[in-house]
């Protein structure tokens, strides 16, 4: 790990994956490099998220995509770790994006941050913090007028 980023040991130390517990997930692309502002990129990370949640037994509770980054509240399955989920995430979306937009190299930040939700934590209300950032952001006025986000309860 010579060449891993000096924070992203300590946001690993400490990590837990526990089956059926929810996590909310941040992940940023490299450089913080805007590729979801391309409404093509959004769109196919986006398919990728979807079709990824029909695949696993982690479930994808609430999530949004930002031009450079992503937020996901998710329920770990059983037998699946945080970091195995994570990675499945990023790497079908990396692959997917980089043939479109026909670039190449890595697509997201290698570390993310995680924080476990605990029980006495209102989901709902973290999936509506999650799904308002772009609000938030000033990208727009209402929830509904931005593109790039899923929740379970909505």
């Amino acid at each position: 790990m010579a060449n891993t980023p000096p924070g992203h040991r300590a946001l690993r130390k400490g990590r837990v994956s526990l089956a059926h517990h929810i996590y909310l997930v941040t992940a940023v692309t490299s450089a913080r490099e805007p590729v979801f502002a391309d409404p093509r990129a959004a769109d196919i990370a986006c398919r990728c998220f979807h079709a990824g949640n029909r695949l696993t037994a982690t479930r994808l509770l609430a999530w949004v995509l930002m031009p450079d980054h992503a937020h996901w509240l998710l329920q770990l399955g059983e037998g699946e770790t945080l970091p195995d989920t994570v990675a499945r995430l990023k790497s079908v979306s990396s692959h997917e994006v980089n043939r479109l937009l026909k670039r190449q190299g890595r697509l997201w930040a290698h570390a993310y941050h995680d924080r476990a939700l605990r029980h006495d934590d209102d989901m709902l209300a973290v999936a509506r913090y999650i799904v308002a950032n772009p609000i938030r952001a000033g990208l727009v006025r209402r929830v509904g007028d931005y593109p790039w986000w899923n929740a379970i309860w909505l």
